[in-house]
């Protein structure tokens, strides 16, 4: 009798494993979706793009020489258009900058031990994390004497359009926009094997692609 109800018991506890373990996949597979959607209730999207930045995006454009549709691609990519935009922090950028500050590395791009001397942790947060429509990076700001704040506030879209076209403006002025997208992306070209360094490989042919959809929308 004792040995049934072991097995009832352990059939038992068996089933309730294999359910929870159904009920995690579940649950991720949801998490996932809806981080992939964006979060509930936040207006993102093609739509989003030009009712939150299209007017912006046109006139930068036409100041420096950028196409819209180009603007819009791009911040659909990093953004979906959302308003704020919000942030992305990276460990390994945040990584490289205590280095430099440490004195332990150089400098990191244009960022030099002088420039992070009395910068605090939270400060090097920030200039760790990514901001904006075109999330640009929050250590940019030392480039042009300004604070992460002009990166993440209305500026931030003025800020991201100059930082475009001082970093890589040759690239959108030949209409080369594949350079421009993995550019954008990675600080690098396309590369010349054809194998994208992109975080995500279909970022530039995505960029593309918006950009098609956005051409007569702006």
């Amino acid at each position: 009798m004792g040995s049934i109800t072991n097995k009832r018991i352990g059939l038992f506890l068996t089933a309730a494993i294999v359910l929870m373990c159904f009920g995690l996949v579940l649950f991720r597979g949801y998490w996932w979706r809806s981080l992939a959607d964006g979060p509930v209730g936040e207006y993102y999207g093609e739509q989003a793009v030009i009712d939150n930045y299209g007017a912006a995006f046109k006139q930068l454009g036409k100041e420096f020489d950028i196409a819209p549709e180009y603007l819009a691609a791009l911040c659909m990519l990093e953004s979906g258009g959302r308003k704020p935009a919000g942030s992305r922090y990276e460990k390994h950028v945040y990584a490289r900058l205590k280095l430099v500050q440490m004195g332990f590395k150089q400098k990191y791009e244009h960022v030099t031990s002088a420039s992070l001397k009395d910068a605090e942790d939270e400060a090097l947060q920030n200039l760790a994390t990514s901001w904006g429509p075109f999330q640009l990076m929050g250590y940019k700001c030392l480039l042009y004497d300004i604070n992460v704040r002009d990166l993440r506030e209305e500026d931030g879209t003025y800020w991201g359009v100059k930082w475009i076209h001082e970093a890589y403006g040759k690239f959108l002025k030949e209409g080369d926009y594949k350079n421009a997208f993995h550019f954008h992306n990675t600080g690098r070209r396309f590369p010349a094997n054809g194998i994208s360094k992109t975080h995500d490989p279909g970022y530039v042919n995505k960029g593309l692609e918006l950009m098609a959809c956005f051409k007569d929308k702006l």
